[in-house]
């Protein structure tokens, strides 16, 4: 029997949102994915060749939305939330086989579709004092740490007791708000072996983690009319060139100097000199070669970790101060915030299947549910006036996200025509994205500011 409690709840209207249009929604996620291009993925992959009768469009947005975002965490839920949708059952056995080597392809190409396609898209726009370059990119990596059975297969790193591990790999552009590459390796691989400098790098600053910290790089980087800039690795010892602009504090002559030999004895707060930096080039035809360039060597004192933050780059001065280089490195920061969304929002610390094609295809689904969550996220910002948009915050975001997968499932299984249409699902998800994903606090300092909008 139903109440008229239960009724006026039912009945209550939906708020109207301020700024989304709910249509935006559906049509932005349609363009990421249209049907008919991830059929033909499916196709190309040979994703049907054994499994005829699964729908490829309706199992994608089973497992974007399912396990993705935590509502179906294993194989057999994921099972029983298809078969709801579609009416269709399967045994747990041809569920299983399901996942296998073509269906990680389909997967892997629906990543590359949307990467593709968001990477070349401007949703932030870089402050003046950023006008001489065309990007900021992060390059990083974080590892997916996998069930002990897999590490014949997976083997980690310096591990002390048995494990295995996966480590996924991502360029972000500050320009799209989203990932222009992405990659999984073997734990083992070396971080330099991930990122591979070209042509690409040229008017763009890479922002490097000390993973991938090596002179040679950043040489490739400048020989390709790129800029770097990078934390200063404990044992590096560049020779001091000069001083490029003198701060308040201890004087000390730095020419003809090494970093180890002066870094314990200046009292400046601030330190910004060119120095010289000597590394092997690769080999060729059985010789490498010795070379050196000048780089510049940005130092400044933290108080409260009472030692100094150093940092190499060749961004040039008059285009960045000292203080400036020190705070653009802080922008690293969004990867960071990636990652923990990845693990803590979408499932990459819940895989913990001992099949290889079920690990990897499952990693793939997590990297889909991230990038459908942040075409939303910057669909969302790009529809409130800047005042507001920089106070939707991707972590606030992301929980928000979650926490309403469900209802954006339903709306598009609708809107797709796989269910009959929910009414009004897009403008309570439109409203509810607003209200929830909005800081609060107008004060509330954000790294990013002053560097994008």
């Amino acid at each position: 029997m139903t109440t008229s409690r239960n009724k006026s709840r039912r009945s209550r209207p939906i708020p109207e949102p301020k700024y989304l249009n709910p249509d935006d929604i559906s049509h932005s996620l349609e363009s990421l994915f249209p049907r008919e291009t991830v059929e033909q993925i499916a196709r190309e992959t040979e994703f049907n060749k054994r499994q005829r009768k699964i729908e490829p469009y309706l199992f994608f947005w089973n497992l974007v939305l399912g396990f993705g975002v935590r509502l179906q965490r294993t194989l057999e839920s994921l099972r029983r939330g298809y078969s709801d949708m579609t009416g269709v059952d399967f045994s747990q056995s041809a569920w299983h086989d399901r996942f296998n080597p073509a269906t990680v392809k389909f997967l892997r190409a629906c990543v590359k579709l949307a990467v593709q396609q968001m990477a070349g898209e401007a949703n932030r726009t870089l402050s003046p004092k950023m006008k001489w370059v065309d990007d900021i990119l992060i390059q990083d990596s974080s590892v997916v740490r996998l069930s002990a059975a897999l590490m014949k297969k997976f083997p980690a790193t310096r591990s002390r007791k048995n494990a295995a591990g996966l480590k996924v790999s991502m360029l972000v552009s500050a320009v799209a708000s989203s990932p222009k590459k992405i990659t999984i390796h073997g734990e083992r691989i070396h971080e330099t072996k991930t990122l591979k400098i070209g042509p690409w790098v040229k008017n763009k600053v890479l922002l490097i983690d000390l993973g991938f910290f090596k002179f040679q790089m950043f040489s490739r980087i400048q020989e390709n009319g790129g800029y770097f800039l990078s934390r200063l690795r404990t044992n590096s010892n560049p020779l001091f060139l000069s001083t490029l602009r003198i701060y308040r504090g201890n004087t000390i002559e730095l020419e003809g100097k090494r970093w180890k030999e002066v870094k314990d004895k200046i009292k400046r707060e601030v330190l910004d000199a060119e120095v010289e930096v000597t590394f092997s080039r690769r080999a060729y035809k059985g010789k490498q070669s010795k070379d050196a360039k000048p780089f510049r060597l940005v130092a400044i004192y933290n108080y409260e970790a009472k030692k100094y933050h150093t940092y190499i780059t060749n961004i040039p001065p008059d285009a960045l101060s000292a203080e400036d280089v020190a705070e653009l490195y802080r922008v690293r920061w969004d990867i960071e915030m990636i990652f923990k969304e990845l693990k803590s929002k979408y499932s990459l610390d819940v895989i913990k299947s001992a099949n290889p094609n079920v690990v990897e295809g499952l990693i793939w689904v997590g990297i889909l549910t991230l990038l459908v969550s942040r075409r939303l996220f910057n669909v969302l910002r790009a529809s409130a006036p800047i005042e507001h948009a920089v106070r939707y915050t991707p972590l606030r975001w992301a929980t928000t996200f979650v926490e309403n997968a469900t209802l954006l499932e339903i709306s598009l299984l609708g809107y797709f025509g796989f269910e009959e249409p929910y009414e009004n699902g897009f403008k309570k998800l439109a409203w509810i994205y607003e209200i929830h994903s909005f800081d609060p606090n107008a004060k509330r300092h954000r790294l990013p500011e002053g560097w994008y909008s």
